[in-house]
């Protein structure tokens, strides 16, 4: 029912942008009872995900031949799906999609934050395959100052990390615009088009939104411009239900669809935002909007059990992922088994030491992360020497790695593939959910709180890769990433999360690659997050109540955590697209074109 009424609601807001979609076909609708192996392309030959509609497992996902889109807001999922019926690829849905939720995701979803993109493009013509990385996440401003966020005590303060002082410069629309310069066929103002017509005409807020929104009204308050986009005119919460429309922002996305960047970081919404960033006490001027480039590179290639894995490079956390995999890999981890105390302990150990070498990854002007050493797998199986299956490592026991010798000379997540081969991984965020909890004036933008993930007061002393300094590009743990099986994409994934977000990416690689579970049983598994020295180790709900002991006995400090990352996840196999929206957030939608 919910999902009918989103697409008559879709139609409706945007007319001819969009037309009625026809419902979206599950797995158990699409398929036949075959066996396994028939329903499975590739199972006889090895890991490949596990069975569509094998009885062995709960989840399953949905199922589409034309293409797949799956992002944390069924209404933007839909939005995607639309412009791949129309003709556009997986770059022209991912841009659509990252417009629309904007409008249908503010917490997360954005133009006022930043992120990272996985694009890869097949073979076509004359142009041959290419994976590139797009690196738009938020960067420091060139008055950036050491005290900009301090208290007079020389301590981090949270109000100004919550303030115009906090925001980055923005970048999720030179990200985009760079992917469809790149690689779009359809024409950019009409993927821009559902976002406005969305913003415009309003949308009708689900109970997670409109709950969501309602919680920050005490920090929203500081800010007129974010009460008047967010709030009624007398301060009250707009209700679930209700048709919530953002008319400045739809102005906004009206100057960035006739006028590409240049409508956004120069003219006059990038005279509104310095302008607010003056009288809020912020630090962004004109010439930062106007400077700003998102960070076109190489991936940071690596493999795991001979599949091959395209990570973000630094600032993204894909370094951090792959250590961890190129660790896990010196161990038989399927013959543990899924949720054993066992295979949990060698889990949280390799997450305790990929987390401390995660002090090394930053980037900007005055630091060079050892990317190259970090994934060598000659460095991770000397940091697994350090596991022991019955004891664990504790701050003193954890030596600091060097891996210079190896050397040589509220976010959220979306994914898109298409049938021509192409697809496209993208996480973006505002950094906190909300962001800074302020809108620039007379745009309809959240603007993030990104400088607040750089070492201020006290967590400078740990070292240069997150000093805050000029043109410091921002630091994240995030880590979108395509996995490629015979030279194409296989599975394309990510999630939010925070500091949750690498141990849920390397969850989800071994439960589809050691545990051979379809995509959607590995993203609704439970999971477990283990940050480094002597943090605890967190278990999500879901695993026996005896593993408590059995960690603890082994020197564990468990205790139970909230939900981990929520990962929208694809999964290619011969003709279908398997999709994999992870419930852990609601409203998230995996839709196939037929």
């Amino acid at each position: 029912m919910r999902s009918a009424r989103v697409a008559r609601g879709i139609a409706g807001l945007v007319g001819s942008a969009l037309l009625i979609l026809p419902p979206v076909v599950s797995s158990a609708q699409e398929a036949a009872p075959e066996t396994a192996a028939a329903t499975q392309p590739g199972a006889a030959r090895g890991p490949s995900g596990g069975d569509i509609v094998g009885y062995d497992q709960i989840h399953h996902p949905e199922i589409g031949r034309g293409g797949m889109v799956v992002s944390q807001n069924e209404i933007a999922t839909r939005v995607g799906t639309e412009i791949l019926r129309k003709g556009g690829n997986a770059v022209d849905a991912a841009v659509a999609v990252g417009f629309a939720l904007a409008v249908t995701l503010p917490r997360a979803g954005n133009v006022g934050g930043g992120g990272y993109m996985v694009v890869h493009m097949a073979a076509q013509g004359d142009r041959p395959a290419q994976t590139i990385a797009i690196d738009y996440y938020g960067q420091a401003a060139r008055a950036t100052t050491p005290d900009l966020l301090l208290d007079d005590k020389g301590k981090f303060d949270s109000r100004k990390g919550m303030s115009m002082k906090g925001v980055a410069i923005p970048g999720t629309v030179a990200g985009l615009w760079e992917a469809h310069r790149r690689f779009g066929k359809l024409k950019w103002a009409s993927l821009v088009e559902p976002a406005i017509a969305l913003a415009a005409k309003g949308v009708v807020l689900s109970d997670d939104e409109a709950q969501a929104t309602a919680a920050r009204k005490e920090v929203m308050s500081r800010n007129a411009a974010a009460m008047a986009a967010y709030f009624k005119p007398d301060g009250a919460p707009y209700e679930a239900g209700v048709l919530f429309r953002q008319p400045d922002l739809a102005w906004t996305l009206r100057q960035i669809a006739r006028h590409g960047t240049d409508g956004f970081y120069r003219g006059p919404v990038a005279e509104r935002i310095a302008a607010s960033m003056k009288a809020g006490g912020g630090i962004i001027g004109l010439q930062d909007l106007a400077d700003y480039r998102a960070i076109v590179s190489e991936p940071v290639w690596s493999d795991y059990r001979g599949y091959r894995i395209a990570f973000m490079p630094p600032t993204s956390s894909g370094v951090s992922v792959a250590e961890a995999m190129n660790i896990l890999e010196n161990f038989p981890v399927g013959d543990l088994k899924w949720g054993s105390a066992a295979g949990l302990h060698l889990l949280a150990e390799t997450l305790k030491i990929s987390a401390s070498d995660r002090r090394l990854v930053g980037g900007g002007p005055d630091w060079r992360t050892p990317v190259a050493g970090l994934v060598s797998k000659a460095y991770a199986a000397e940091r697994a020497k350090l596991i022991r299956p019955d004891a664990v490592l504790t701050a003193k026991t954890l030596p600091d790695g060097n891996p210079y010798p190896f050397e040589s000379a509220d976010t959220t997540h979306y994914s898109v593939a298409d049938t021509e081969g192409n697809a496209v991984a993208n996480t973006y965020t505002l950094s906190a959910s909300y962001g800074a909890h302020v809108v620039a004036d007379g745009t309809g933008v959240l603007l993030n709180n990104s400088l607040g993930n750089l070492a201020w007061g006290e967590r400078a002393k740990e070292g240069s890769a997150t000093l805050p300094v000029p043109g410091k590009r921002v630091g994240s743990t995030i880590t979108p990433l395509i996995v490629f099986r015979d030279g194409r994409p296989w599975i394309v994934t990510g999630t939010p999360g925070g500091g949750y977000i690498v141990a849920t990416m390397v969850q989800m690689l071994s439960n589809v690659i050691d545990h051979k579970l379809n995509i959607a049983e590995a993203a609704q598994r439970p999971r477990v997050n283990q940050g480094g020295g002597d943090a605890p180790l967190e278990l999500e709900s879901g695993f026996s109540p005896d593993l408590a002991d059995l960690l603890g006995a082994k020197g564990h400090k468990v205790k139970p955590s909230n939900t981990m990352g929520s990962t929208q996840s694809i999964m290619v196999e011969g003709d279908r697209f398997l999709g994999a929206a992870d419930t852990r957030r609601p409203d998230a939608l995996a839709a196939g074109v037929r």
